[in-house]
């Protein structure tokens, strides 16, 4: 027997897990986020209380535990407690997907710590792959009972109401062997204290929720599309790290392994807490949860706009400060999405569902860009997209035009997209004139040449409209709507 064996568990299931709450959260309106945000807190916590508890009920040092956080954990162990932790996680994870209705699921893979990180990180993922490719390895006899895959109303319950809203106020969580699936706010026969920071005696967790008009619960889609400038309108940001698991791969040994995972993970449960408990986030956006290299919030949409702008320059500080040692560009760029509601009463599992899609649209388009309003655009392309909106903003209210300008400027977007034949400059400022012609007013006619130069680039023959433009348009169109 090896003197030393790592042991990795990782839990899958997540997004199919958070999805399947849309239809459940359509007969109660305001129950649906708790029950999202609830699901998710629950796989969070699961990720940072079992390896702590393990080694807890094994009577091991807290400093054998390697990294967990965002779906997985790596703890190491002595050789002789194999057999009790193979006995421990499946107890967990049994009932992990009696309360999941068979969507989530704890694997795990165990190694002899012996060799080059490479090999061991090979032997590891080679089990873990083997285990995820058969989803009935675990439940062969009773994995056709249709009773199996009920809705567990006990669960939904728990989520809710225990990690949806309890969870928000408590100071410690707990863990108890006798329902080894399950993390309770509150004490239990082994605790652990909710932290701002990394602690090895506590757990880090992003849990702020936007405060509801009497401050006694969660504000409910509903508030926080209220407290939107212009259109009442809420939607759901999401961010993920480009190329994070490559950058793992790469790494040469467990002692730098385990130190970039948790700078990752210390990177976005705290410094998203301390960015939505700013004055212009802390009522108008939620969080969902906050991964190891990805995250995903909720809120009034303007704000998500704002936040996903500040996320983007934090980010950028952090890798050129902590990653400038590590070569090539993976890890040091983030991709975002938001997605807005089409109504106020619209379950949040479902815009979630569409934020993720567009953000598979954004990474595959390029990386290191945010999807937003119908369009990818690279990060320095959004600070001219809002530079646009201002200016299109100012239009409208200090010049009084009409609303219908910002159709009529869409417009030009569309007829660039029909047109099979290229638009030549002088044709396109011909158009422009007949809608912005009038005042001769000095400022006005600065104004309206910045919106053209912006629009359609400067000194150029032929028009080739920008997409920030677009984006520009979409946006001041939220703002000025009531």
């Amino acid at each position: 027997m090896a003197e030393q064996i790592l042991l990795q568990g990782k839990i899958l299931g997540t997004e199919e897990f958070l999805l399947a709450g849309a239809a459940e959260a359509r007969p109660a309106r305001s129950a649906g986020e708790d029950l999202v945000t609830g699901r998710s807190q629950w796989i969070s916590l699961l990720c940072e209380v079992l390896p702590r508890a393990l080694l807890a009920d094994l009577g091991l040092a807290r400093i054998l535990l390697g990294s967990s956080g965002g779906g997985q954990f790596l703890v190491v162990l002595p050789g002789e407690a194999r057999t009790a932790a193979e006995a421990f996680l499946s107890a967990a994870a049994a009932q992990i997907a009696d309360w999941s209705a068979g969507v989530v699921r704890l694997i795990w893979g165990i190694t002899d710590n012996l060799g080059d990180w490479a090999v061991i990180r090979k032997r590891l993922n080679e089990e873990l792959h083997r285990k995820r490719n058969a989803p009935l390895g675990a439940s062969a006899a009773g994995a056709f009972d249709p009773r199996a895959r009920a809705s567990n109303t006990t669960g939904d319950a728990y989520f809710a109401k225990e990690l949806g809203a309890k969870l928000r106020e408590a100071s410690e969580v707990g863990w108890s062997p006798e329902e080894p699936g399950k993390v309770t706010p509150g004490p239990g026969k082994y605790s652990w204290s909710i932290t701002p920071n990394l602690s090895p005696d506590g757990i880090l967790l992003a849990r702020h929720a936007a405060p509801s008009d009497d401050g006694k619960a969660a504000a409910p889609v509903q508030t926080l599309a209220r407290r939107a400038q212009g259109r009442s309108a809420w939607g759901v940001l999401r961010g993920d790290v480009d190329n994070f698991g490559l950058r793992l791969r790469r790494v040469h040994s467990i002692e730098e392994h385990v130190p970039l995972s948790v700078l990752y993970k210390q990177f976005f449960a705290g410094e998203l807490e301390v960015i939505c408990s700013l004055p212009e986030f802390w009522k108008k956006v939620s969080i969902i949860y906050c991964g190891g290299d990805d995250f995903a919030v909720y809120g009034a949409w303007d704000s998500l706009i704002a936040l996903a702008r500040e996320v983007q320059r934090l980010f950028h500080r952090f890798t050129e400060e902590n990653l400038k040692d590590y070569p090539g560009p993976e890890g040091k760029t983030i991709s975002m999405a938001i997605a807005l509601a089409p109504e106020t009463y619209y379950p949040l599992a479902s815009v979630y569902e569409e934020a993720g899609r567009n953000l598979e649209l954004a990474k595959s388009a390029d990386k290191d860009c945010i999807y937003l309003l119908g369009r990818v655009l690279e990060w320095r392309r959004l600070s001219d997209a809002s530079e646009l909106k201002d200016t299109v903003t100012r239009l409208v209210r200090d010049f009084r035009m009409s609303k219908q300008l910002l159709y009529q400027l869409r417009a030009f977007y569309r007829r660039d997209a029909d047109d099979s034949e290229t638009q030549h400059s002088w044709q396109f400022q011909r158009r422009f004139n007949r809608i912005l012609s009038g005042t001769r007013d000095r400022e006005f006619q600065k104004l309206r040449s910045h919106l053209i130069s912006e629009l359609a680039g400067r000194k150029t023959a032929e028009i080739k409209l920008r997409p920030a433009g677009l984006v520009a348009l979409e946006w001041a169109r939220l703002v000025t709507e009531v």
